[in-house]
């Protein structure tokens, strides 16, 4: 179509912290690559005042409304000021809540920020997210047993946010680089709970990520040799061989996102423990 425009404004509209618009907006705004989204991001709207001021805004800048409201008075005020401005409107949450209650025969509670509470759920991941930093690049490796999952790989695979990303789902999680020369610590040999990963990605993929890296002021920091595609070739030939020598899987993250390299962690956990 010739009138189509390469952007359109999304307003996201919550009561709480914003994060399931966000992903659920971005999920759909991905398949269509034509047209990128400007996110507006509207969060903590508990008030019909503030609702009102975050109309305004939506008013002077039309698009598509996405909102998690669980007062029912102001998602009824969305849905009415939207078709008065002429914009479309989505609930996000209430077609999912709509089949819990069919399902389990009795209504929601409707409490804002539900999911958030600081339950047993909330400080295991807090504790996850401080047991990969304080365990981030083979930092203290006599606590090795103590985790869920530790990843092994070269210098570029990613594994500090993967680590991370796994922490905020509550999975203690360690991270080891893998250099070529240099001995893994023996913890991690003896150590029987966790599952251990080995990610590597193609030697082209790792060169790019690493000419962009910052060279700092390392003492004997040898940047050719670091960015080379031949060197690390090599690195990753021993790096597939030690996995292969321990029977640890390996994953390939050249073209996975740090959420689909976790999703591949998280679904092999099952099969090996």
């Amino acid at each position: 179509m010739e009138n189509r425009k390469n952007f359109f404004h999304l307003h996201l509209i919550s009561d709480s912290t914003g994060e399931t618009l966000i992903s659920a907006g971005r999920a759909a705004s991905v398949q269509f690559r034509d047209a990128q989204p400007v996110e507006h991001v509207y969060p903590l709207i508990r008030s019909r005042k503030q609702l009102l001021a975050v109309l305004e805004l939506i008013d002077a800048e039309p698009g598509i409304v996405l909102y998690t409201l669980v007062d029912q008075e102001l998602a009824g005020l969305v849905d009415e000021r939207c078709r008065e401005i002429g914009v479309p409107t989505a609930n996000v949450l209430e077609p999912v809540m709509n089949v819990f209650q069919l399902y389990l025969g009795t209504p929601s509670r409707r409490r804002v920020s539900a999911q958030h509470l600081m339950n047993a759920d909330y400080f295991a991941r807090i504790e996850a997210l401080n047991f990969a930093m304080d365990h981030d690049d083979g930092q203290m490796p006599e606590d090795y047993d103590e985790a869920d999952v530790i990843i092994l790989g070269v210098s570029r695979t990613s594994k500090t946010p993967t680590s991370i990303y796994l922490a905020n789902r509550g999975i203690k999680t360690a991270n080891i680089p893998i250099v070529h020369g240099v001995t893994l610590p023996e913890a991690l040999f003896t150590a029987t709970k966790p599952l251990i990963v080995g990610l590597i990605a193609t030697s082209d993929r790792i060169s790019q990520v690493r000419e962009h890296r910052e060279l700092g002021t390392v003492s004997g920091y040898d940047h050719m040799h670091y960015t080379d595609r031949a060197a690390i070739s090599e690195e990753l030939k021993y790096a597939r061989a030690l996995c292969a020598r321990n029977n640890w899987p390996v994953i390939d993250v050249t073209r996975r996102s740090i959420e689909e390299t976790a999703a591949a962690i998280v679904a092999l956990r099952p099969k090996l423990r």
